[in-house]
C-alpha cells in the first residue's frame, strides 16, 4: 500500500512540474517582465543588448520555444520576456528568458552590403 501510494504522489508531482512551465506567449506578454533594447553582437548561446539602462547579456535558452524570433541579427530592435533577476555585473545578465521577440527588424539591405 505505501509503495503504490509513493508511486501515485511521484507521479503527481512529475505532472505537476511539467505543467509548470508552459506558459502561452500571451500570458508571457502580460505577466512577465520584459526589457526592450537593440542587438549589438550575436553569439552562439546568446546576445548582447543595449538601451538606455546599459547592456545585458541574454541567454538564447528560451523557455517558450514559440517565443525567439529566428533569424536574430545586429540592430535588430527586440524586447526579452524574463523571470525579473538581472545579474547586476558587467555587462548585466539575463539567464532565464521566456521569450525574445523582434519589434523592429534592421534595415537588412545595408548589413548585407558590409
Amino acid at each position: 500500500m505505501k509503495k503504490y501510494l509513493l508511486i501515485v504522489l511521484s507521479v503527481i508531482c512529475v505532472l505537476g512540474m511539467i505543467g509548470c512551465n508552459n506558459k502561452s506567449m500571451n500570458y508571457i506578454i502580460s505577466n512577465e517582465p520584459g526589457i526592450t533594447g537593440n542587438i549589438k553582437e550575436v553569439y552562439e548561446n546568446s546576445i548582447l543588448i543595449q538601451n538606455e539602462s546599459g547592456e545585458y547579456v541574454v541567454s538564447l535558452d528560451v523557455e517558450n520555444k514559440e517565443g525567439i524570433y529566428s533569424p536574430i541579427s545586429v540592430d535588430d530592435t527586440v524586447t526579452v520576456y524574463y523571470d525579473g533577476n538581472i545579474a547586476e555585473s558587467y555587462p548585466m545578465q539575463i539567464n532565464r528568458v521566456y521569450a525574445i521577440l523582434l519589434i523592429e527588424p534592421a534595415d537588412r539591405t545595408v548589413n548585407e552590403q558590409l
